[in-house]
């Protein structure tokens, strides 16, 4: 079996189902259940004797270590952290003990279990430890895109302490020999996503007649990777990638934010209509539209808002993911359009999960963060 670690998370949630979807290998869910955590995601899940979830924290070394003894797993893969980069703006403690000193609590336990396996077992174990592109910093208009080997340079308190993090896990390799692979993705979306993040809150906000917030001039531009192709690609890298190595998982789709605004409310405005607009032909409105041939108030585009930038707001992301498909023969099967299609049909699909994940905590939670706009 394997331990999954903030596996009632986004991306986490989604490769826990994504995995019993695959393959009948079961699966030790920890997952502090914070604010982003929901277990409406795993929902599907509440009888299958495949998957076993734990309330926890990974900073409780007693539990994490009384987990790995009575499970005995063959791989933890860690997507536990805190990952909002406005939260860490605003309180960058939390990111702080949960991405450096969580993950440092968990390598010291998985240290002590794996030193203890037999031997073949001891060669088979793995520790797959999940990050992102931001560690590298930000990207001028005509810079090459990230690699592997590009100079880590984190601009926020989110991604600073994500790439502590990732040295924590190298170091750990290189001085104590434990067996892990690093993966830094870039920008994930797709279902299940808590909508703090654009493209969920984009399309809640739409629906609901809300503005739809662009920080400054909304033309940061990020690598856009379907949530989905992210599972697929840590299923590859932790089957056969090499020990100690980082592997870059991107999607191979920049795109400016307000682009991606303007796409999400094309087909937003195919798929549900607001009122007043009429009857349209399916596919009268394509995606690549910014906006529809009838009058601009009638679309879903009519809510964008600008607001005040956000500080250090570093302006481009892009994941060169060369190095995942030469060695292990990835790479994503969504096209940016076909992913984002996808992702605005399950939130229309789906508003059972929309209401419960909506607490009040998040509606203060967007009112403080959006409350500065400019029109």
């Amino acid at each position: 079996m394997i331990l999954v670690t903030g596996g009632a998370g986004f991306i986490g949630g989604n490769f826990v189902l994504d995995w019993l979807a695959q393959c009948d290998e079961p699966v030790i869910n920890l997952d502090a259940l914070t604010y982003a955590g929901n277990l409406d995601t795993l929902k599907s899940l509440a009888n299958d004797p495949r998957h076993t979830f734990v309330r926890g924290d990974i900073c409780d070394r007693e539990l994490v270590g009384k987990l790995l003894a009575q499970h005995q797993p063959r791989a933890v893969i860690n997507f536990a952290a805190e990952s909002h980069v406005d939260r860490s703006i605003h309180g960058p403690g939390d990111f702080i003990q949960t991405n450096i000193v969580g993950t440092f609590n968990l390598l010291e336990n998985v240290r002590t279990y794996w030193s203890g396996l037999e031997h073949e077992a001891k060669q088979a174990f793995r520790f797959l430890h999940v990050s992102t592109d931001e560690v590298y910093g930000t990207l001028g208009p005509n810079d090459a895109p990230f690699s592997e080997t590009h100079r880590v340079e984190p601009n926020s308190p989110y991604s600073a302490s994500k790439a502590a993090s990732d040295h924590l896990v190298r170091a750990w390799h290189h001085t104590y020999g434990l067996p892990v692979i690093t993966t830094n993705c870039s920008n994930n979306y797709g279902p299940y996503h808590f909508p703090e993040k654009l493209i969920p809150l984009v399309i809640l906000n739409a629906l609901a007649g809300k503005p739809l917030p662009i920080y400054g001039d909304g033309q940061q531009i990020r690598d856009w990777l379907y949530v989905k192709d992210h599972c697929s690609a840590i299923r590859r890298v932790l089957a056969a990638g090499r020990l100690g190595e980082t592997y870059n998982v991107g999607g191979w789709n920049e795109k400016a934010n307000l682009d991606v605004v303007h796409t999400i409310c094309a087909i937003l405005d195919e798929l549900k209509p607001k009122q007043g607009t009429g009857n349209r032909e399916p596919g009268a409105v394509h995606a690549e539209s910014r906006v529809p041939d009838s009058d601009s108030q009638t679309s879903y585009a009519a809510q964008i808002t600008y607001v005040t930038d956000r500080p250090g707001h570093d302006r481009r992301y892009a994941i060169d993911a060369r190095k995942l498909e030469q060695e292990l023969g990835w790479k994503p099967a969504e096209t940016f359009e076909t992913g984002i299609r996808k992702t605005v049909e399950w939130y229309l699909n789906n508003s059972d999960w929309v209401d419960n994940v909506t607490s009040g905590s998040y509606r203060e939670w967007v009112a403080k963060q959006y409350h500065n706009t400019n029109s």
